[in-house]
Order: structure tokens, then C-alpha cells, then sequence
């Protein structure tokens, strides 16, 4: 397995194509891309993942770099403690939602954003070139721990304008948490409990040995489902090993859907972000593969909707240009510049309960209350395949049928649908994503699209 190499950081399996000296290598081309300033280093909890940060920061320590050690963190906490100390960059040491023998490092820039596509590239260079070099013994970096940075991300959370705390604790919610024994294990059970939730654990121990596969979509959400229902819970929380991702469960054991975590945020946003002036349009960010819901959601308040590239540096740095109110990604990145510009799972539980404690019903009754889509994936092998090419062909061929995008890949808009067609930068395959009203148009979709990539 090789490493992978993406403008989301490296991962890799540990041992084998992650190992001591990669982690050297990267560790020491960051430092010289931050020229040598503070760095701040977190880590997601997963097995092997004390190893990697102490490698980490020993060779951070060896450029230089004084080095700020936060512990297990969710990858949010990292980016807060980047801006909250002024450093001139971070690492966070998660491989996401991949399996438990994977990790890997995600590269943030001095702003507690990750890096851009350009910054990405600057980075490979040093990396590729091996344009560094050690500091002699009387100028290694000072090594410092900070464990009050988790408190500070849910202080911010707790203090939101949007927040009414009292109004939360008087619903008396009980909430089901799987933390997969990672990164959320202490700052998610522990938000709900200030915010007067009867909370019952699942996987909370931040063992970093995950009970189940870890990416939070439903064939792996099982248990929580069944816990849900038995507990009588109002509803179920799950987040990925690193926390950035957020998946809700209705009280009844059904999943909400990753898609209607970012569009339940968006509506409740833009009813309490009303524009001064009339002629002011709230502006909302989220990538091309996101459900058209929250462009319904954002045309009841007469908002805007913008769309990017997939990739949450790519949503977050149009949020910031545009100046958005709130936008994320429909895989449960729920992203509120009045915290930070990245996703967080921790900002997204707040503000569900906040919309719950408004509304009075259920988990359910939300959802049922939002634009409803569906949404079909799969992807098509192509190997050495010129997929540009391909791309082109359909773009000809389906030129008048749609309003066409090419920003990142190929997504055509259709009156009551869409599909996305994107080139996996790690794997020679192309994912094919349609949204329609109902699954068997979308899933038809899938299926004519598939064919025709693999006949074009």
C-alpha cells in the first residue's frame, strides 16, 4: 500500500507505507514550510498514534520549531489552538475515518486552516527536494503540553450568540454518544452534560481501539441504533475518530442522514443571521457534492448559495473570501466561521440542540420538516483511462441537459436531479454521485452515468 498523498495531508498504514523516516521527512519539510515557528501537534487517539506524535514533534524540536503538544484532540481542537496561540502552523495526527491501521497527518497553516492546494505543493517540494536541515544541539525547540485548549473549543461553543443554554438544559435531552474510542471521547459526553443531558456512553474511552469501522455511515451504525431505541433516547450522536464529522440518529434508531446534519444547520442559521438590510444577501459555502437541499433551505431566506470544489480547505477558504454565515460539507462538516473555519462536530451538536430546544419535536419531526432528496453513490475502475477525456465527451453530449459545472470534475444540474462525476486522486477510479426526489431515479442515474464512462 502506498502512501497517500492529498491536499487532506498523508496517511498511511503504520509499519508499512507510514513509517518512522516518512514521518521525519514531512514532519522536518513542515517545519521549514513554517519556517521554523511554533507548531502545535494533536493527535485523534488511534492506535499507534503516540508513536507518530512523539516522532512528530522530535523532529519539529530538531528544526527548531518550539512545539505545543495538546494530547489527544479532536483535529477542530488543533485548528482552535492554532489561532488561540498565534502559532505558525499545526498537525494533527488523524487518518479521519480510515481503518484502525491507518494514520497519518493533517498540515494546518498559521490561520488554523488546512492547507490550500498551492500551500500543498510549496510543502511537497520541500518534501520531494529534502530542503532541510537539523539545528545544532543549542537551538532545538522547547517542547510544551496545553490541556486547556479542549476547554476553550467548548467554551466557544457554550458562548455562541445562537445558544440559549437555559433553553437547551430544560428540554433534558438523553443522548446516545459513540465517540468510537477516539478524539471526542471526553469533549463530546461533556458538552452534553453541561448542556443538561442524560448522556449514555458507547466507545467514549479514547483507547484509540475502535469498537466498529469507523466511518460513521449507516451499515456501520448498527449498535447505535439499537442503543438508541432501547435507551428511548431523544436522539443518537456519532462522530468520526478525529470528531470533525457529525452523524445524527432519530429517537427512533433511524440515521438522519450526513447530508440533513449540514442542511438542519443551515436553515437554523439563516433564521436567526437575518441580513440588516434587504438588499444584503446571507451567502451559505458548500461543495458540489452536497444536497441540493440546502439550496432550498437558502432560497426560503433569500441567501446564496456558493459551491466549490470538494475538500474542506476548498469550502472554508470561499467562506472566508465571501464572507458566509455558515457552510460545511455534506458528509457532516458542519463549518461556523463564528468559531472557526474548518469542520466540527462540537459546533454542529450545539446547534442541533439549539434548533430541537426551538422547535419542540423531535429529531424526526426535523427532518421530515426539511427539502427531502435522496442521494446514490458508486464508483467506475478506469485504471489508465483518460478520464479528462472521458469527462469532455460527456460534457459535449450533455451539454444542453443540464446546467453544466467542471470545477471539480464534472457535475451536471438537471431540473430534478443532479450527478457528479469526480477522479479519485489516490485510486484510479471515478465516483459517481446522483441526487434525485426519489432512490430509484438517483440510483438510475448512477447506473446510466456508470455505463456511460465505461463506454465512452
Amino acid at each position: 500500500m502506498s502512501l497517500m498523498v492529498s491536499i487532506s495531508g498523508v496517511r498511511g498504514i503504520v509499519g508499512d507505507s507510514l513509517t518512522p523516516d516518512v514521518v521525519v521527512r514531512y514532519s522536518a519539510a513542515f517545519a521549514e514550510y513554517c519556517k521554523r515557528g511554533k507548531i502545535v501537534v494533536g493527535r485523534d487517539g488511534r492506535v499507534g498514534g503516540k508513536i507518530v506524535g512523539n516522532i512528530v514533534a522530535s523532529s519539529l524540536l530538531s528544526m527548531g520549531c518550539d512545539v505545543v503538544a495538546l494530547g489527544v484532540v479532536p483535529t477542530p481542537t488543533v485548528q482552535i489552538a492554532v489561532e488561540h496561540i498565534h502559532a505558525a502552523g499545526g498537525i494533527s495526527i488523524t487518518a479521519s475515518h480510515n481503518p484502525i491501521q491507518w494514520n497519518g497527518m493533517k498540515f494546518l497553516s498559521a490561520g488554523g486552516m488546512f492547507l490550500s492546494a498551492e500551500e500543498n505543493e510549496h510543502l511537497w517540494a520541500i518534501v520531494k527536494k529534502n530542503a532541510f536541515s537539523y539545528v545544532p544541539w543549542d537551538r532545538i525547540g522547547r517542547l510544551s503540553h496545553d490541556e486547556s485548549i479542549i476547554r476553550k473549543h467548548a467554551d466557544m461553543v457554550l458562548q455562541l450568540s445562537y445558544l440559549d443554554v437555559g433553553r437547551i438544559k430544560n428540554r433534558k435531552f438523553k443522548v446516545v454518544v459513540d465517540c468510537i474510542n477516539a478524539s471526542g471521547g471526553v469533549i463530546v459526553p461533556g458538552l452534553l452534560r453541561e448542556l443538561g443531558c442524560t448522556v449514555v456512553e458507547m466507545n467514549c474511552d479514547m483507547s484509540g481501539v475502535f469498537a466498529r469501522t469507523p466511518e460513521p455511515i449507516p451499515e456501520n451504525l448498527g449498535e447505535v441504533c439499537r442503543r438508541v431505541r432501547n435507551e428511548r433516547a431523544d436522539l443518537g450522536i456519532v462522530v468520526d475518530p478525529d470528531a470533525d464529522r457529525l452523524v445524527l440518529i432519530t429517537e427512533k434508531g433511524e440515521p438522519f442522514g450526513e447530508e440533513y446534519t449540514v442542511t438542519a444547520v443551515v436553515d437554523f442559521v439563516l433564521s436567526h443571521d437575518r441580513p440588516e438590510s434587504s438588499s444584503r444577501r446571507q451567502k451559505v459555502v458548500v461543495n458540489l457534492s452536497t444536497t441540493r437541499a440546502v439550496e432550498d433551505v437558502a432560497k426560503h431566506y433569500g441567501a446564496e448559495v456558493i459551491r466549490t470544489p470538494v475538500g474542506e480547505i476548498n469550502v472554508a477558504k470561499k467562506m472566508q473570501e465571501v464572507g458566509a454565515v455558515i457552510g460545511g460539507e455534506g458528509s457532516g462538516g458542519v463549518i461556523l466561521p463564528a468559531v472557526h473555519y474548518g469542520r466540527d462536530a462540537i459546533v454542529g451538536i450545539g446547534l442541533i440542540l439549539q434548533r430541537l430546544a426551538e422547535l419542540g419535536g423531535t429529531l424526526s419531526e426535523l427532518k421530515s420538516s426539511l427539502p427531502q432528496y435522496v442521494i446514490a453513490k458508486s464508483k467506475v475502475e478506469v485504471q489508465k483511462r483518460n478520464v479528462d477525456g472521458i469527462f469532455e465527451q460527456l460534457r459535449t453530449r450533455h451539454a444542453s441537459d443540464g446546467k453544466l459545472n467542471t470545477g471539480d470534475g464534472l457535475k451536471i444540474d438537471f431540473a430534478d436531479s443532479w450527478v457528479h462525476l469526480r477522479k479519485s486522486n489516490t485510486e484510479p477510479i471515478v465516483r459517481v454521485i446522483a441526487e434525485a426526489a426519489t432512490i430509484e431515479r438517483a440510483e438510475a442515474l448512477v447506473g446510466q452515468f456508470t455505463n456511460e464512462i465505461l463506454t465512452s
